[in-house]
């Protein structure tokens, strides 16, 4: 497995990329406060692993009480994994990659459903699958689609109307 892969798809460090996904620069202590389930020493240790890893970087720092505290940030394409990572993953990384990942979606999900103000049908819960025959290059239409209706949704800014919601997508040809 690749060193950035094994970096990126961990369940907290996914949590801290979603934490700075939309170019935003957070200290430690702000993640700290939107982690709150995440013993601080374990969160210094994540951010310390992305930094070695270039997923993030330190773009300030801070005096504060006698020390400098950290401002880190996603560089550009700092949470993607290149084309020839992939490749030359084996199966079992793949695999790996794959349940890093549905573990993190099963871990804000539960996350969820532990909040007391959780109201499915009004916040829009949904999870399904369709199955959908496509030619690849309709899939690959049909993907770009998805993510520029993505971008534009990121592009919001947060606003007391406004959920933090976690859309996830996979698309596999069904053997």
């Amino acid at each position: 497995m690749s060193k950035k892969a094994d970096v990126i798809l961990h369940p907290i460090r996914m949590r801290i990329i979603q934490a700075l996904i939309r170019g935003d620069r957070k200290t430690a202590q702000q993640l700290q406060e939107i982690l709150q389930d995440v013993p601080q020493a374990t969160l210094y240790r994540q951010l310390k692993k992305m930094v070695d890893a270039n997923v993030l970087v330190i773009v300030d720092e801070i005096p504060n009480r006698g020390t400098l505290e950290k401002v880190y940030m996603l560089p550009e394409k700092g949470a993607e994994i290149s084309i020839e990572e992939l490749l030359k993953a084996s199966s079992e990384d793949h695999l790996a990659f794959f349940m890093n990942y549905v573990a993190s979606i099963i871990g804000e999900y539960g996350r969820y459903l532990d909040h007391s103000e959780r109201n499915l049908v009004q916040d829009g819960v949904s999870y399904r699958q369709y199955p959908i025959y496509m030619t690849d290059e309709e899939n690959m239409e049909f993907l770009l689609a998805m993510k520029e209706l993505i971008v534009r949704a990121m592009q919001n800014e947060p606003d007391e109307k406004r959920k933090k919601r976690l859309i996830s997508i996979i698309d596999f040809p069904i053997v």
